[in-house]
Protein backbone atom coordinates (compact mmCIF):
# COMPACT_ATOMS: atom_id res chain seq x y z
CA UNK A 1 0.00 0.00 0.00
CA UNK A 2 2.76 2.46 0.92
CA UNK A 3 4.46 1.99 -2.43
CA UNK A 4 1.32 2.66 -4.50
CA UNK A 5 0.39 5.75 -2.50
CA UNK A 6 3.91 7.17 -2.73
CA UNK A 7 3.95 6.74 -6.51
CA UNK A 8 0.56 8.41 -6.78
CA UNK A 9 1.48 11.42 -4.66
CA UNK A 10 4.76 12.17 -6.34
CA UNK A 11 3.22 11.75 -9.76
CA UNK A 12 0.47 14.26 -9.03
CA UNK A 13 2.32 16.86 -6.93
CA UNK A 14 5.68 18.53 -7.35
CA UNK A 15 8.18 18.04 -4.53
CA UNK A 16 7.91 21.59 -3.16
CA UNK A 17 4.20 21.10 -2.41
CA UNK A 18 5.07 18.79 0.48
CA UNK A 19 6.55 21.67 2.45
CA UNK A 20 3.14 23.31 2.88
CA UNK A 21 -0.38 22.06 3.55
CA UNK A 22 -2.80 21.90 0.69
CA UNK A 23 -5.42 24.64 0.38
CA UNK A 24 -9.21 24.37 0.22
CA UNK A 25 -12.43 26.38 0.54
CA UNK A 26 -15.58 25.43 2.43
CA UNK A 27 -18.57 27.75 2.00
CA UNK A 28 -21.66 27.38 4.19
CA UNK A 29 -25.02 29.15 4.09
CA UNK A 30 -27.35 28.02 6.90
CA UNK A 31 -30.35 29.36 4.97
CA UNK A 32 -29.82 26.69 2.30
CA UNK A 33 -31.39 23.79 4.18
CA UNK A 34 -31.67 20.55 2.21
CA UNK A 35 -33.48 18.28 4.68
CA UNK A 36 -34.25 17.64 8.33
CA UNK A 37 -31.93 15.20 10.10
CA UNK A 38 -33.86 12.37 11.72
CA UNK A 39 -32.47 11.07 15.02
CA UNK A 40 -33.16 7.53 13.71
CA UNK A 41 -30.02 7.89 11.58
CA UNK A 42 -28.13 6.98 14.74
CA UNK A 43 -29.50 3.47 15.16
CA UNK A 44 -27.93 0.11 15.80
CA UNK A 45 -28.54 -3.55 15.11
CA UNK A 46 -28.43 -6.70 17.25
CA UNK A 47 -28.65 -10.14 15.64
CA UNK A 48 -28.48 -13.64 17.07
CA UNK A 49 -25.05 -14.07 15.54
CA UNK A 50 -21.71 -14.86 17.17
CA UNK A 51 -21.26 -13.05 20.48
CA UNK A 52 -23.61 -10.17 19.77
CA UNK A 53 -26.55 -11.34 21.91
CA UNK A 54 -25.05 -14.09 24.08
CA UNK A 55 -21.79 -12.85 25.55
CA UNK A 56 -22.45 -9.34 24.22
CA UNK A 57 -25.58 -7.60 25.41
CA UNK A 58 -26.66 -10.62 27.51
CA UNK A 59 -24.29 -12.47 29.83
CA UNK A 60 -25.72 -13.48 33.23
CA UNK A 61 -22.34 -14.92 34.28
CA UNK A 62 -20.56 -11.56 33.89
CA UNK A 63 -19.63 -9.29 36.77
CA UNK A 64 -21.23 -6.58 34.62
CA UNK A 65 -24.62 -8.31 34.47
CA UNK A 66 -27.66 -6.51 35.84
CA UNK A 67 -30.59 -8.24 37.56
CA UNK A 68 -31.94 -9.31 34.14
CA UNK A 69 -28.65 -10.76 32.91
CA UNK A 70 -27.78 -7.89 30.54
CA UNK A 71 -24.38 -6.22 30.62
CA UNK A 72 -24.52 -2.78 32.19
CA UNK A 73 -21.32 -1.61 30.49
CA UNK A 74 -22.63 -2.44 27.00
CA UNK A 75 -25.91 -0.67 27.70
CA UNK A 76 -24.11 2.44 28.97
CA UNK A 77 -21.79 2.53 25.95
CA UNK A 78 -24.88 2.20 23.70
CA UNK A 79 -26.51 5.08 25.56
CA UNK A 80 -23.32 7.12 25.06
CA UNK A 81 -23.76 6.46 21.33
CA UNK A 82 -27.27 7.99 21.65
CA UNK A 83 -28.64 4.82 20.05
CA UNK A 84 -32.02 5.98 18.81
CA UNK A 85 -33.38 2.75 17.32
CA UNK A 86 -32.31 -0.86 17.80
CA UNK A 87 -33.04 -3.53 15.19
CA UNK A 88 -33.58 -7.15 16.36
CA UNK A 89 -33.50 -10.22 15.96
CA UNK A 90 -31.93 -10.22 12.48
CA UNK A 91 -30.64 -10.21 9.85
CA UNK A 92 -30.49 -13.61 8.22
CA UNK A 93 -31.51 -15.13 11.55
CA UNK A 94 -35.03 -13.76 11.34
CA UNK A 95 -35.84 -15.65 8.12
CA UNK A 96 -35.99 -18.90 10.10
CA UNK A 97 -37.09 -17.50 13.47
CA UNK A 98 -40.34 -18.47 15.18
CA UNK A 99 -41.00 -15.69 17.66
CA UNK A 100 -43.20 -18.03 19.73
CA UNK A 101 -40.04 -19.97 20.67
CA UNK A 102 -38.76 -16.93 22.58
CA UNK A 103 -41.67 -16.16 24.93
CA UNK A 104 -42.89 -17.62 28.21
CA UNK A 105 -40.83 -19.31 30.96
CA UNK A 106 -37.21 -19.67 29.87
CA UNK A 107 -37.00 -23.23 31.15
CA UNK A 108 -39.78 -24.19 28.74
CA UNK A 109 -38.29 -22.59 25.63
CA UNK A 110 -36.92 -24.92 22.94
CA UNK A 111 -33.32 -25.05 21.80
CA UNK A 112 -33.28 -25.08 18.01
CA UNK A 113 -30.78 -25.27 15.18
CA UNK A 114 -30.34 -21.88 13.53
CA UNK A 115 -29.87 -22.63 9.84
CA UNK A 116 -28.76 -19.08 9.01
CA UNK A 117 -25.52 -19.30 10.97
CA UNK A 118 -25.26 -23.01 11.83
CA UNK A 119 -25.54 -22.63 15.59
CA UNK A 120 -27.89 -23.70 18.38
CA UNK A 121 -30.31 -20.97 19.48
CA UNK A 122 -31.23 -21.27 23.19
CA UNK A 123 -34.04 -18.67 22.94
CA UNK A 124 -33.05 -17.07 26.24
CA UNK A 125 -33.45 -13.60 24.75
CA UNK A 126 -36.83 -13.28 23.10
CA UNK A 127 -39.45 -10.64 22.45
CA UNK A 128 -40.11 -9.58 26.04
CA UNK A 129 -36.45 -9.55 27.02
CA UNK A 130 -35.47 -7.48 24.00
CA UNK A 131 -38.32 -4.98 24.26
CA UNK A 132 -37.74 -4.42 27.97
CA UNK A 133 -34.03 -4.00 27.26
CA UNK A 134 -34.87 -1.34 24.66
CA UNK A 135 -37.08 0.43 27.20
CA UNK A 136 -34.30 0.51 29.78
CA UNK A 137 -31.87 1.79 27.14
CA UNK A 138 -34.35 4.46 26.05
CA UNK A 139 -34.30 3.43 22.39
CA UNK A 140 -36.97 2.62 19.81
CA UNK A 141 -37.24 -1.09 18.99
CA UNK A 142 -37.34 -2.15 15.34
CA UNK A 143 -38.49 -5.71 14.56
CA UNK A 144 -38.28 -7.39 11.14
CA UNK A 145 -40.77 -10.25 10.82
CA UNK A 146 -40.02 -13.63 9.29
CA UNK A 147 -41.14 -13.56 5.66
CA UNK A 148 -38.83 -16.43 4.77
CA UNK A 149 -40.19 -19.53 6.53
CA UNK A 150 -42.81 -17.57 8.47
CA UNK A 151 -46.54 -17.31 7.77
CA UNK A 152 -48.82 -14.31 7.47
CA UNK A 153 -50.38 -15.31 10.79
CA UNK A 154 -46.93 -15.31 12.43
CA UNK A 155 -46.44 -11.71 11.32
CA UNK A 156 -49.81 -10.33 12.39
CA UNK A 157 -49.83 -12.29 15.67
CA UNK A 158 -46.42 -10.88 16.59
CA UNK A 159 -47.79 -7.35 16.16
CA UNK A 160 -50.81 -8.27 18.31
CA UNK A 161 -48.56 -9.72 21.02
CA UNK A 162 -46.47 -6.55 21.14
CA UNK A 163 -48.99 -3.79 20.51
CA UNK A 164 -52.61 -4.75 21.31
CA UNK A 165 -54.50 -4.11 24.51
CA UNK A 166 -55.55 -7.20 26.43
CA UNK A 167 -58.76 -8.91 25.43
CA UNK A 168 -57.43 -10.88 22.45
CA UNK A 169 -55.50 -14.16 22.48
CA UNK A 170 -51.95 -12.96 21.84
CA UNK A 171 -52.29 -9.80 23.91
CA UNK A 172 -53.58 -11.92 26.78
CA UNK A 173 -50.64 -14.27 26.25
CA UNK A 174 -48.31 -11.30 26.69
CA UNK A 175 -50.09 -10.41 29.93
CA UNK A 176 -49.80 -14.04 31.08
CA UNK A 177 -46.05 -13.76 30.46
CA UNK A 178 -45.86 -10.79 32.81
CA UNK A 179 -46.47 -7.72 30.63
CA UNK A 180 -49.98 -6.26 30.71
CA UNK A 181 -49.17 -2.91 29.09
CA UNK A 182 -48.58 -3.08 25.32
CA UNK A 183 -45.07 -2.31 24.07
CA UNK A 184 -46.39 -0.27 21.14
CA UNK A 185 -43.54 -1.17 18.78
CA UNK A 186 -43.73 1.42 16.00
CA UNK A 187 -41.11 0.19 13.51
CA UNK A 188 -41.37 -3.18 11.75
CA UNK A 189 -39.56 -4.71 8.80
CA UNK A 190 -41.10 -6.96 6.13
CA UNK A 191 -38.38 -9.60 6.17
CA UNK A 192 -34.65 -9.35 5.58
CA UNK A 193 -32.68 -9.45 2.29
CA UNK A 194 -35.40 -11.53 0.65
CA UNK A 195 -33.71 -11.18 -2.76
CA UNK A 196 -30.70 -13.23 -1.63
CA UNK A 197 -30.11 -16.91 -2.37
CA UNK A 198 -28.53 -17.23 1.11
CA UNK A 199 -31.82 -16.28 2.74
CA UNK A 200 -34.19 -18.95 4.00
CA UNK A 201 -37.34 -18.59 1.91
CA UNK A 202 -35.70 -16.27 -0.64
CA UNK A 203 -38.07 -14.95 -3.29
CA UNK A 204 -38.01 -13.14 -6.59
CA UNK A 205 -39.27 -9.57 -6.66
CA UNK A 206 -42.83 -10.42 -7.69
CA UNK A 207 -43.24 -13.22 -5.16
CA UNK A 208 -41.78 -11.11 -2.38
CA UNK A 209 -43.88 -8.10 -3.34
CA UNK A 210 -47.10 -10.12 -3.28
CA UNK A 211 -46.31 -11.86 0.02
CA UNK A 212 -45.03 -8.71 1.73
CA UNK A 213 -48.16 -6.85 0.64
CA UNK A 214 -50.41 -9.41 2.33
CA UNK A 215 -48.28 -9.33 5.48
CA UNK A 216 -48.34 -5.53 5.48
CA UNK A 217 -52.13 -5.46 5.19
CA UNK A 218 -52.60 -7.80 8.14
CA UNK A 219 -49.99 -6.08 10.30
CA UNK A 220 -51.45 -2.62 9.72
CA UNK A 221 -54.97 -3.91 10.28
CA UNK A 222 -53.82 -5.07 13.71
CA UNK A 223 -52.15 -1.72 14.40
CA UNK A 224 -52.61 1.11 11.86
CA UNK A 225 -49.94 3.20 13.62
CA UNK A 226 -46.95 1.01 12.79
CA UNK A 227 -44.31 1.99 10.23
CA UNK A 228 -43.15 -0.64 7.73
CA UNK A 229 -39.83 -1.12 5.95
CA UNK A 230 -39.78 -3.21 2.77
CA UNK A 231 -36.70 -5.13 1.64
CA UNK A 232 -34.72 -3.25 -0.96
CA UNK A 233 -31.94 -4.73 -3.06
CA UNK A 234 -29.34 -6.13 -0.67
CA UNK A 235 -25.61 -5.47 -0.87
CA UNK A 236 -24.69 -9.10 -1.56
CA UNK A 237 -27.24 -9.60 -4.34
CA UNK A 238 -26.42 -9.90 -8.03
CA UNK A 239 -29.80 -8.40 -8.90
CA UNK A 240 -30.58 -4.97 -10.30
CA UNK A 241 -32.46 -1.91 -9.10
CA UNK A 242 -35.56 -3.32 -10.83
CA UNK A 243 -36.07 -5.26 -7.58
CA UNK A 244 -36.70 -1.96 -5.77
CA UNK A 245 -39.04 -0.73 -8.48
CA UNK A 246 -41.05 -3.97 -8.47
CA UNK A 247 -41.50 -4.27 -4.71
CA UNK A 248 -42.44 -0.60 -4.36
CA UNK A 249 -45.07 -1.05 -7.05
CA UNK A 250 -46.63 -3.77 -4.87
CA UNK A 251 -46.12 -2.05 -1.50
CA UNK A 252 -46.82 1.50 -2.65
CA UNK A 253 -49.65 2.15 -0.17
CA UNK A 254 -47.97 0.42 2.77
CA UNK A 255 -44.23 1.11 2.55
CA UNK A 256 -42.93 3.82 4.86
CA UNK A 257 -39.29 2.93 4.19
CA UNK A 258 -37.30 0.83 1.76
CA UNK A 259 -34.16 -0.77 3.16
CA UNK A 260 -30.64 -0.57 1.78
CA UNK A 261 -27.70 -2.59 3.07
CA UNK A 262 -24.08 -1.73 2.40
CA UNK A 263 -20.79 -3.17 3.64
CA UNK A 264 -17.48 -1.63 2.64
CA UNK A 265 -13.79 -2.11 3.24
CA UNK A 266 -10.19 -1.99 2.04
CA UNK A 267 -10.55 -5.07 -0.13
CA UNK A 268 -7.56 -4.28 -2.37
CA UNK A 269 -5.21 -3.01 0.35
CA UNK A 270 -5.26 0.39 -1.35
CA UNK A 271 -6.17 3.25 0.96
CA UNK A 272 -7.17 5.80 -1.67
CA UNK A 273 -9.25 3.23 -3.54
CA UNK A 274 -10.97 2.44 -0.24
CA UNK A 275 -11.74 6.09 0.41
CA UNK A 276 -13.03 6.63 -3.14
CA UNK A 277 -15.28 3.57 -2.88
CA UNK A 278 -17.30 5.43 -0.26
CA UNK A 279 -18.99 7.20 -3.17
CA UNK A 280 -20.88 3.98 -3.89
CA UNK A 281 -23.44 4.05 -1.06
CA UNK A 282 -24.27 7.67 -1.90
CA UNK A 283 -24.77 6.69 -5.53
CA UNK A 284 -27.12 3.95 -4.38
CA UNK A 285 -29.06 6.48 -2.31
CA UNK A 286 -29.52 8.69 -5.38
CA UNK A 287 -30.63 5.77 -7.55
CA UNK A 288 -33.12 4.56 -4.94
CA UNK A 289 -34.47 8.07 -4.44
CA UNK A 290 -35.18 8.23 -8.16
CA UNK A 291 -37.17 4.98 -8.01
CA UNK A 292 -39.08 6.24 -4.97
CA UNK A 293 -39.98 9.45 -6.78
CA UNK A 294 -41.03 7.49 -9.85
CA UNK A 295 -43.29 5.28 -7.71
CA UNK A 296 -44.87 8.21 -5.90
CA UNK A 297 -45.54 10.04 -9.18
CA UNK A 298 -46.76 6.99 -11.07
CA UNK A 299 -49.22 5.88 -8.39
CA UNK A 300 -50.12 9.35 -7.07
CA UNK A 301 -49.10 8.42 -3.53
CA UNK A 302 -49.87 11.14 -1.00
CA UNK A 303 -47.37 10.09 1.69
CA UNK A 304 -43.57 9.94 1.58
CA UNK A 305 -41.42 6.83 1.27
CA UNK A 306 -37.98 7.10 2.83
CA UNK A 307 -34.76 5.09 2.79
CA UNK A 308 -33.75 3.03 5.83
CA UNK A 309 -30.06 2.07 5.66
CA UNK A 310 -30.78 -0.59 8.24
CA UNK A 311 -27.50 -2.48 7.82
CA UNK A 312 -24.12 -0.89 7.14
CA UNK A 313 -20.57 -1.16 8.37
CA UNK A 314 -17.00 -2.01 7.44
CA UNK A 315 -16.88 -5.78 6.84
CA UNK A 316 -14.29 -7.34 4.55
CA UNK A 317 -11.74 -9.30 6.56
CA UNK A 318 -12.06 -13.04 6.18
CA UNK A 319 -11.26 -16.15 8.13
CA UNK A 320 -13.03 -17.83 11.05
CA UNK A 321 -13.98 -15.75 14.06
CA UNK A 322 -12.09 -12.74 12.65
CA UNK A 323 -14.77 -12.44 9.98
CA UNK A 324 -17.35 -11.69 12.64
CA UNK A 325 -15.16 -9.97 15.21
CA UNK A 326 -13.38 -7.50 12.97
CA UNK A 327 -10.70 -5.32 14.52
CA UNK A 328 -11.05 -1.84 13.08
CA UNK A 329 -8.28 0.65 12.33
CA UNK A 330 -8.09 4.39 11.68
CA UNK A 331 -8.94 4.16 7.98
CA UNK A 332 -12.10 2.21 8.90
CA UNK A 333 -13.09 5.06 11.23
CA UNK A 334 -12.60 7.51 8.35
CA UNK A 335 -14.81 5.32 6.17
CA UNK A 336 -17.59 5.38 8.79
CA UNK A 337 -17.30 9.17 9.10
CA UNK A 338 -17.53 9.48 5.32
CA UNK A 339 -20.58 7.22 5.22
CA UNK A 340 -22.27 9.30 7.93
CA UNK A 341 -21.47 12.43 5.91
CA UNK A 342 -23.36 10.90 2.99
CA UNK A 343 -26.38 10.24 5.22
CA UNK A 344 -26.40 13.85 6.41
CA UNK A 345 -26.06 15.20 2.88
CA UNK A 346 -29.08 13.09 1.94
CA UNK A 347 -31.09 13.65 5.11
CA UNK A 348 -34.15 14.63 3.06
CA UNK A 349 -34.59 11.00 1.89
CA UNK A 350 -32.58 8.84 4.34
CA UNK A 351 -34.45 8.82 7.63
CA UNK A 352 -33.13 5.71 9.39
CA UNK A 353 -29.80 3.89 9.65
CA UNK A 354 -28.58 0.97 11.75
CA UNK A 355 -24.90 0.17 12.05
CA UNK A 356 -24.31 -3.57 12.16
CA UNK A 357 -23.84 -4.54 14.91
CA UNK A 358 -23.86 -3.24 18.48
CA UNK A 359 -21.20 -5.36 20.21
CA UNK A 360 -18.55 -7.98 19.35
CA UNK A 361 -19.85 -8.81 15.85
CA UNK A 362 -18.57 -6.23 13.31
CA UNK A 363 -19.18 -3.75 16.09
CA UNK A 364 -18.07 -0.40 17.51
CA UNK A 365 -17.45 -2.01 20.91
CA UNK A 366 -15.97 -5.31 22.06
CA UNK A 367 -15.90 -7.43 25.20
CA UNK A 368 -12.58 -9.14 25.92
CA UNK A 369 -12.03 -11.09 29.15
CA UNK A 370 -15.20 -9.52 30.55
CA UNK A 371 -13.92 -5.98 29.87
CA UNK A 372 -15.58 -3.59 27.41
CA UNK A 373 -13.44 -1.55 25.04
CA UNK A 374 -14.23 0.77 22.13
CA UNK A 375 -13.13 0.26 18.57
CA UNK A 376 -11.97 3.08 16.31
CA UNK A 377 -15.36 3.32 14.56
CA UNK A 378 -17.12 4.07 17.86
CA UNK A 379 -15.85 7.64 17.94
CA UNK A 380 -17.10 9.15 14.66
CA UNK A 381 -20.47 7.52 15.31
CA UNK A 382 -20.55 9.03 18.80
CA UNK A 383 -19.67 12.50 17.52
CA UNK A 384 -22.39 12.48 14.86
CA UNK A 385 -25.02 11.11 17.25
CA UNK A 386 -24.06 13.65 19.92
CA UNK A 387 -23.97 16.78 17.79
CA UNK A 388 -25.43 16.50 14.28
CA UNK A 389 -29.11 17.45 14.42
CA UNK A 390 -31.42 20.04 12.93
CA UNK A 391 -31.16 20.68 9.20
CA UNK A 392 -28.67 19.45 6.66
CA UNK A 393 -27.12 22.48 4.95
CA UNK A 394 -25.85 22.70 1.39
CA UNK A 395 -22.08 23.15 1.40
CA UNK A 396 -19.66 24.20 -1.32
CA UNK A 397 -16.25 22.50 -1.19
CA UNK A 398 -13.26 23.38 -3.38
CA UNK A 399 -10.26 21.13 -2.83
CA UNK A 400 -7.48 19.13 -4.46
CA UNK A 401 -8.60 15.79 -5.86
CA UNK A 402 -7.24 12.33 -6.63
CA UNK A 403 -8.01 9.70 -9.24
CA UNK A 404 -8.43 5.95 -9.17
CA UNK A 405 -9.45 3.59 -11.97
CA UNK A 406 -13.17 3.72 -11.17
CA UNK A 407 -13.53 7.32 -9.99
CA UNK A 408 -11.91 10.51 -11.24
CA UNK A 409 -11.65 13.83 -9.40
CA UNK A 410 -12.36 12.59 -5.87
CA UNK A 411 -12.03 15.42 -3.36
CA UNK A 412 -9.60 14.88 -0.50
CA UNK A 413 -12.04 16.68 1.79
CA UNK A 414 -15.41 15.01 2.36
CA UNK A 415 -17.79 17.40 4.13
CA UNK A 416 -21.28 17.54 5.57
CA UNK A 417 -22.85 20.43 7.46
CA UNK A 418 -25.81 20.81 9.80
CA UNK A 419 -27.45 23.72 11.55
CA UNK A 420 -29.56 23.29 14.68
CA UNK A 421 -31.91 26.25 15.07
CA UNK A 422 -32.74 25.30 18.68
CA UNK A 423 -29.15 25.35 19.93
CA UNK A 424 -28.03 27.78 17.17
CA UNK A 425 -25.11 25.45 16.47
CA UNK A 426 -23.40 25.02 13.12
CA UNK A 427 -21.67 21.63 12.84
CA UNK A 428 -19.12 21.02 10.07
CA UNK A 429 -17.97 17.42 9.63
CA UNK A 430 -14.76 17.05 7.64
CA UNK A 431 -12.82 13.94 6.63
CA UNK A 432 -9.37 14.71 5.26
CA UNK A 433 -8.66 11.64 3.17
CA UNK A 434 -5.17 12.67 2.14
CA UNK A 435 -2.76 10.00 3.41
CA UNK A 436 0.08 12.38 4.26
CA UNK A 437 -0.87 16.06 3.84
CA UNK A 438 -2.82 18.41 6.07
CA UNK A 439 -5.28 20.72 4.32
CA UNK A 440 -5.74 24.35 5.28
CA UNK A 441 -9.33 25.31 4.52
CA UNK A 442 -10.77 28.78 4.26
CA UNK A 443 -14.20 28.43 5.86
CA UNK A 444 -16.75 31.03 4.82
CA UNK A 445 -19.96 31.45 6.79
CA UNK A 446 -22.48 33.10 4.44
CA UNK A 447 -25.21 33.94 6.94
CA UNK A 448 -25.51 34.82 10.62
CA UNK A 449 -23.11 35.99 13.29
CA UNK A 450 -20.67 33.38 14.57
CA UNK A 451 -19.12 33.27 18.02
CA UNK A 452 -15.44 34.08 18.06
CA UNK A 453 -14.60 30.68 19.54
CA UNK A 454 -15.58 27.21 18.45
CA UNK A 455 -14.89 23.63 19.53
CA UNK A 456 -13.12 21.00 17.45
CA UNK A 457 -13.29 17.25 17.98
CA UNK A 458 -10.67 15.24 16.12
CA UNK A 459 -10.35 11.50 15.49
CA UNK A 460 -6.85 10.61 14.29
CA UNK A 461 -3.70 8.61 14.97
CA UNK A 462 -0.14 8.33 13.73
CA UNK A 463 -0.78 5.55 11.23
CA UNK A 464 -3.72 4.56 9.04
CA UNK A 465 -3.58 0.96 10.29
CA UNK A 466 -3.58 1.88 14.00
CA UNK A 467 -6.15 -0.11 15.98
CA UNK A 468 -7.53 0.01 19.49
CA UNK A 469 -7.44 -2.97 21.84
CA UNK A 470 -8.59 -3.92 25.30
CA UNK A 471 -5.31 -2.50 26.68
CA UNK A 472 -4.46 0.33 24.27
CA UNK A 473 -6.56 3.13 22.77
CA UNK A 474 -4.60 4.70 19.94
CA UNK A 475 -7.63 6.17 18.16
CA UNK A 476 -9.95 8.37 20.19
CA UNK A 477 -11.48 11.86 20.31
CA UNK A 478 -9.21 14.83 20.99
CA UNK A 479 -10.96 18.07 21.90
CA UNK A 480 -9.67 21.62 21.43
CA UNK A 481 -10.96 25.15 20.92
CA UNK A 482 -10.27 27.37 17.94
CA UNK A 483 -10.82 30.97 16.86
CA UNK A 484 -13.38 31.86 14.19
CA UNK A 485 -12.55 35.59 14.05
CA UNK A 486 -16.29 36.17 14.18
CA UNK A 487 -17.24 35.09 10.64
CA UNK A 488 -14.76 33.66 8.15
CA UNK A 489 -11.74 31.73 9.37
CA UNK A 490 -9.17 29.13 8.40
CA UNK A 491 -8.78 25.69 9.90
CA UNK A 492 -6.10 23.12 9.13
CA UNK A 493 -7.36 19.55 8.95
CA UNK A 494 -4.57 17.04 9.67
CA UNK A 495 -3.78 14.23 7.27
CA UNK A 496 -5.99 11.13 7.46
CA UNK A 497 -8.34 12.60 10.07
CA UNK A 498 -11.97 13.19 10.91
CA UNK A 499 -12.73 16.57 12.46
CA UNK A 500 -16.02 17.95 13.73
CA UNK A 501 -16.27 21.72 14.18
CA UNK A 502 -19.01 23.19 16.40
CA UNK A 503 -19.72 26.92 16.15
CA UNK A 504 -22.53 28.96 17.64
CA UNK A 505 -24.15 31.04 14.87
CA UNK A 506 -26.96 33.46 15.56
CA UNK A 507 -29.25 34.34 12.62
CA UNK A 508 -29.18 37.98 11.52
Amino acid sequence: MKKSITIFLFTCFPAFVFAQPLKARIKVDIERKTGEIDSLLYGNFTEHLGRCIYGGIYDPSSAQADQFGFRKDVMQAAKDLHTSILRWPGGNFVSGYNWMDGIGPKAMRPKKKDLAWGTIEPNLVGTDEFLQYAERMGTQPYIPVNLGTGTLDDARNWVEYCNSDTGTYYADLRAKNGRVKPYKVKYWGLGNEMDGWWQMGAKNADDYGKYALEAAKLMKWVDPNIKLTVCGLSFWSSGTADWNRTVLNYLKGYADYISLHFYFGDRTNNYLEYMASMKEPENEIKQTEGIINETIFKHKIDKPIYIAFDEYNVWYRTGGEERLEEKYNLQDALAIATFLNSLIRNAHIVKMANIAQLVNVIAPMMVTNDKLWKQTIYYPLQLFASNVYGSSVSTFVQCDTFNIAKYQGVSYLDVSTAYNTVSQTLTINVVNRHPSKSIEASIENQYGIADKKGMAYEVNSANLKDENSVNDEKVKIVEKSFSTQGKNFTYTFPAHSFTQLLIKVKPL
